[in-house]
């Protein structure tokens, strides 16, 4: 006689209730201490970013940007996956999870973490020697001192290989001069680290940000990120002394290690940008009515809702995987162009429905799906656009370069 699957299912191995939130079960995945690292990372935004943010944005600042880093360093959430040196020592999938709650509450306070751990500090614990780690670290790690990252140029930012910013030696000493461009806390670190051509290659040089001939003015007028402090870095025969130069870095693989680090923990926030968006056209489709009905109940707001929840959770899912990858030392850069590209892309597509089903209120500040949309648009195209996460994975394909 046969039976039912699930009548056949002893009662204890009989499937949890569908979580519409967590449709694939991915939380099994976690461990506790994964889950409370989300659930801490999550109250905070809840309680210090949800509540100002459209005002924020609106307004185009961040004025409170220098408590939120010390309230950040107190949670360990900056240069959370690296050790030692005051920093938290978290795992590649907590630090995600993390980035995935930053950038669930703004595009924009997830940069300025992922500026400071994965660019500045991250440059700094890499390539920087025993005094100069010893000397940033710890201040940074605690939100003390904030940093920024100056690779990108006025006319060069696909191309890093082009730089014009040069740096010549006087003496025992260095001289800096030249620009950086689209610079996230630029204007409020206390510490740059700067990329600039040498006569023996690339190289890193620490500057710290009251050195004469040192300024950076603010970015204003920005449609995208405009919860967040974006700036160009003037160096104009900045003077550093010998020992200011990162000793473990010499040519461009020392900026683009940076920038994959960086990318990875994008992987991650982009899904927190989507989750909202997501989670606020469901909660809207089951109230907003129309001819008598909400409209979650028409064919094709359901097909939308199904659409997105496919892409959101395929991501979180690659955003896993990428993470386990890191924590056993074999993720490749090839790897985390993948996960950038497809997430960013994704993510956008989904604010984009978002807004569809929300109609109207779609682009009021009332709501947060606009404004994650146009996050995203900056997002999509930072380190590293569309083409180039294509290019890279087309070389790792084909092993033909497509980038000249």
């Amino acid at each position: 006689m046969l039976v039912s699957a699930e009548k056949a299912m002893p009662e204890a191995q009989k499937p949890p209730v569908f979580d519409p939130a967590d449709p694939l079960g991915i939380d099994d995945l976690l461990s506790e201490d994964d889950l409370a690292i989300r659930t801490t990372v999550r109250a905070w935004t809840a309680d210090r970013v949800l509540p100002r943010v459209a005002e924020w944005y609106e307004a185009g600042e961040l004025p409170e940007v220098r408590e939120l880093a010390r309230e950040l360093g107190a949670l360990g959430a900056l240069g959370m996956s690296l050790t030692g040196y005051g920093c938290a020592g978290a795992s590649a999938v907590q630090y995600g999870l993390a980035c995935l709650e930053l950038e669930a509450a703004d595009s924009g306070i997830r940069s300025l973490v992922s500026v400071q751990g994965s660019l500045a500090m991250y440059a700094i614990h890499r390539f920087g020697s025993e005094e100069q780690k010893r000397q940033w670290l710890p201040r940074m790690a605690a939100g003390e001192a904030i940093g920024c990252f100056g690779l990108t140029e006025p006319d060069h930012g696909s191309d890093p290989s082009a730089m014009r910013t040069r740096a010549r030696r006087d003496g025992t000493d260095w001289l800096l001069s030249g620009r950086k461009m689209w610079i996230t806390n630029g204007s409020v670190a206390s510490v740059a680290v700067v990329w600039a051509r040498t006569e023996e290659g690339v190289r890193g040089f620490l500057v710290p940000t009251d050195a004469p001939g040192f300024s950076a003015p603010e970015i204003r007028h920005k449609w995208s990120l405009r919860a967040s402090i974006t700036s160009e870095l003037v160096l104009d025969d900045v003077r550093l002394p010998a020992d200011a130069v990162l000793p473990g870095a010499t040519g461009l693989r020392g900026p683009l290690s940076c920038l994959s680090h960086a990318r990875y923990g994008i992987v991650w926030g982009a899904m927190g940008a989507a989750r909202t968006c997501f989670e606020t056209a469901l909660d809207y489709a089951k109230q907003r009515e129309q001819f008598d009905r909400p409209i979650g109940g028409f064919q094709l707001t359901q097909a939308k809702l199904a659409d997105m929840a496919l892409e959101l959770h395929k991501g979180i899912l690659l955003a896993h995987h990428l993470g386990r990858r890191m924590d056993a030392g074999r993720i490749r850069p090839e790897q985390i162009s993948f996960g950038k590209l497809n997430n960013t892309r994704e993510a956008l597509e989904i604010c984009r429905t978002a807004r569809t089903i929300l109609g109207a209120n779609g682009i009021s500040l009332e709501y947060p799906v606009m404004r994650h949309a146009t996050n995203l648009e900056s997002v999509l195209t930072y380190e590293g656009t569309v083409e180039m996460h294509q290019l890279v994975l087309g070389k790792a394909l084909t092993g033909l370069d497509a980038f000249r």
